[in-house]
């Protein structure tokens, strides 16, 4: 059997550190002090003082010398804190007054944690400070969650290939987080300057000082939470600030989407460690193949100025592909080429070890190395082909791993989409909802779940599929799924 009390000890120090931070957005509450903040902080210190009590104590009543980790101790730790997270996030939304039901606001902050940014919550504009941050800082939190599980987490449960990844000077045994501390702390501070100076750049292109921190909050994030109904375009309606608000976006969207591995080994030295990574390359790549082919087709067909056109189609392209979930336009009044082309970006995602979302690139890669093997094995089966990634050999641990997670990736969409559709939701709404909480993205596609809609709309338990969607994509599917196969739990 799997011994508990360190995932008890570890499940209760998250909560109750989640509970302590509840007191940001009671302090947010308190300067603007309004009447309708003066009820939201009341909510925030309730829930704050609920969470850290309660996870205080089930971290104290495990308490004790942790040595190291299991593999499987690991599968439990990373699926069972996530959720814990999610359930006390919830809390001050569905306590607070803005009148989100139980479905509500376990979406919310699900949706919030995961970096996925689909949201049920409308008036945005109108809502207390503190609720506002603390959207923001849920997916901010989720963003450096999911840096340091794909760094030092997965790469040890070798959860879809992410072996790969393993730092050189990792223990090879079958122990989790090793030298955990260190690499947590450099990425929190590497994360962390990225942010300030996120806002540092949307203060100074005319952002207002509060709206400038929530949205360096999600944008680093890749999350998509905004301050504003009209999300990103409710800041680039002036023409004077369109362009540099645009581009500050894009530039710290991308930021976000590349290896923060590869950021720490730039720092300590290695210069080009980041230049010479296949995997950003082909990111990056991919980013700007796709905004030219949007770009030709709405400046060529719906009559767009090219300068406009090619800064709408990168922000749009790049706010999709990372699974931020920004928009600055609906793209559905661009045609049914627009809706198929965005609706297959969703799921690219960025690089593995980032806060993005999706199939993560380095997959693809990997996928596209083993097509290319099996081509040439058919047409010279006598020709030995090692295939490579970064310039050194995959073995067939990364092979299956891979094409697995291809496999049950697609399956779980497909299984997610028919369960939607039982709902009486139409094609588009139902296979993109499905896509969309699969990857993280955002905003779906159509009238009702695309960029100008909300999920408000949707059926309670269409609310609760999706939201486990969005578990089971942002913890890459196999965490979480082998937690149900018996046995898991028998040694």
């Amino acid at each position: 059997m799997i011994e508990i009390r360190p995932v008890l000890q570890i499940v209760g120090l998250f909560v109750a550190v989640l509970g302590i931070t509840m007191l940001l957005p009671v302090l947010a509450d308190l300067i603007d002090g309004s009447e309708a903040a003066r009820a939201d902080m009341r909510s925030f210190l309730a829930s704050s003082l609920l969470c850290t009590l309660v996870g205080g104590g089930l971290a104290a009543s495990a308490w004790g010398r942790i040595e190291a980790l299991t593999t499987r101790q690991g599968f439990v730790i990373t699926t069972a804190s996530w959720l814990a997270l999610v359930i006390a996030a919830s809390v001050p939304l569905y306590l607070g007054e803005g009148g989100l039901s139980l479905t509500d606001a376990f979406f919310e902050a699900m949706s919030g944690l995961t970096t996925t940014g689909s949201t049920v919550v409308t008036g945005l504009d109108g809502r207390p400070p503190g609720f506002l941050l603390w959207r923001s800082l849920l997916q901010w939190i989720g963003g450096i969650g999911v840096i340091i599980m794909a760094i030092a987490i997965l790469p040890f449960l070798s959860v879809g290939g992410m072996q790969l990844f393993r730092l050189e000077s990792s223990d090879k045994s079958d122990k989790v987080l090793p030298g955990a501390d260190d690499l947590a702390a450099a990425v929190f501070f590497l994360y962390l300057a990225l942010t300030l100076l996120c806002f540092t750049f949307y203060w100074l292109f005319g952002m207002e000082a509060f709206d400038a921190m929530n949205h360096a909050m999600t944008t680093v994030a890749t999350g998509g939470y905004s301050t504003k109904d009209a999300s990103f375009g409710y800041f680039v309606t002036d023409e004077v600030a369109r362009g540099p608000l645009d581009v500050v976006a894009i530039t710290f969207m991308i930021l976000g989407s590349l290896p923060f591995g590869l950021y720490i080994l730039t720092l300590r030295g290695q210069g080009r460690a980041l230049f010479q990574d296949s995997q950003a390359r082909f990111f990056v790549g991919a980013a700007v193949l796709f905004t030219a082919i949007v770009a030709f087709r709405i400046v060529s067909s719906l009559g767009y100025d090219p300068v406009e056109g090619t800064r709408t189609a990168a922000f749009n392209i790049v706010s999709v592909m990372t699974g931020t979930g920004y928009a600055t336009t609906n793209y559905n009044a661009w045609g049914p080429f627009a809706v198929g082309f965005f609706f297959c970006v969703m799921f690219v995602g960025g690089c593995a070890g980032s806060t993005s979302c999706g199939l993560k690139i380095f997959r693809l890669q990997v996928a596209f190395n083993a097509l290319s093997v099996y081509i040439q094995k058919l047409s010279h089966p006598n020709r030995v082909t090692v295939a490579r990634y970064n310039g050194r050999p995959l073995d067939e641990s990364v092979f299956r791993s891979v094409l697995s997670f291809f496999f049950i990736y697609f399956a779980v969409f497909a299984t997610v989409a028919v369960l939607l559709s039982l709902f009486d939701l139409d094609a588009v709404t139902a296979l993109s909802s499905a896509g969309t909480a699969i990857a993280n993205v955002g905003p779906g596609l159509g009238e009702i779940v695309g960029p100008a809609g909300n999920f408000s709309t949707l059926p309670t338990g269409a609310k609760w599929i999706m939201a486990m969607a969005m578990l089971l994509g942002r913890l890459e599917l196999f965490t979480v799924l082998v937690l149900f196969v018996p046995s898991f739990w028998v040694r």
